[in-house]
């Protein structure tokens, strides 16, 4: 926005934001041309970020590419104004990418400690950006022990509307359940996923990790999700995470349900199947030559 804001910052004026980057339409149009996938992460509620997204958004979508949104809500005690302003670029995000994942700060705070200091939080809401963008991104990046290409990525996310995002970590003899079930019940989750019809998810693991934790952590997120749900996951390898897993899971399509609700489902389904085999998993998208393996 050579004209509108003078290559400086838009002020707080969400309208600015976007007259800036309209105005560079030509220079963004040149940057997302000819890519498969587009992430737009924003922290929404200021000038830049909350008027520009939904602009490069159109252009990624006119270019055709997949077209991710990944952006947090403001603190409530950032003020009215500035979470009046987030919710105008939301609505503005929301009718221009396939799938859109909101992360409202507030959430944060049920993960952070009491001595969290106010950076450290707000680094934390944009440390959750990056995991979002990660989690989607390594599936088809990343060499993995059960890879993903772009096509399983986007048989989910593509004209998926709303998505959620949960994160869960895990380490010990029970690393692999409880990473799902954070995931799942992730506190970072503004709706339940219980229901959802499209899910994808991401574990991370050092080469340590096992067929059965593999096995364990897709039974509980099945369990959560629709029974007819389209399950696609991928298993990466990072070998400084021994002893450890991490799972990061994608929702689309996903009913309406309070957490709370969701989580006594899932703890109901949970316990009344509590032991599975290989064949119980017969409708999440193993690849052959795993299943040949099995």
């Amino acid at each position: 926005g050579n004209k509108v804001t003078r290559g400086l910052g838009a002020g707080g004026d969400w309208t600015r934001g976007r007259d800036a980057a309209d105005e560079s339409r030509t220079e963004l149009t040149a940057v997302v041309q000819e890519s498969d996938m587009v992430f737009i992460t924003a922290g929404m509620g200021g000038g830049t970020g909350t008027g520009s997204a939904s602009i490069v958004a159109e252009l990624a979508k006119e270019a055709g590419a997949l077209t991710i949104g990944v952006v947090t809500r403001p603190f409530s005690f950032e003020g009215r104004i500035r979470n009046d302003t987030a919710e105008e670029g939301i609505k503005a995000l929301r009718g221009q990418v396939d799938a859109l994942i909101v992360i409202p700060n507030d959430r944060l705070a049920q993960v952070a400690s009491s001595k969290t200091t106010l950076e450290e939080a707000f680094r934390m809401a944009d440390d959750v950006l990056r995991q979002g963008v990660q989690g989607i991104s390594d599936l088809v990046t990343q060499p993995g022990v059960i890879n993903l290409d772009f096509a399983d990525v986007k048989a989910i996310m593509e004209n998926a509307g709303e998505a959620l995002m949960g994160i869960g970590h895990g380490a010990g003899d029970s690393r692999a359940e409880d990473a799902a079930k954070q995931a799942v019940s992730s506190p970072l989750l503004e709706t339940s996923i219980d229901g959802a019809k499209g899910i994808l998810f991401n574990i991370t693991a050092g080469k340590d990790i096992t067929l059965q934790e593999v096995q364990r952590a897709a039974e509980i997120v099945r369990a959560a999700a629709d029974p007819g749900a389209n399950i696609i996951f991928g298993v990466v390898r990072d070998d400084t995470m021994a002893g450890e897993i991490k799972i990061t899971v994608i929702a689309t399509g996903f009913g309406g349900k309070t957490q709370q609700e969701a989580r006594q489902e899932t703890q109901r389904r949970t316990i009344e199947r509590p032991e599975f085999g290989l064949e119980e998993l017969g409708d999440i998208n193993i690849p052959a030559f795993l299943r040949n393996r099995m």
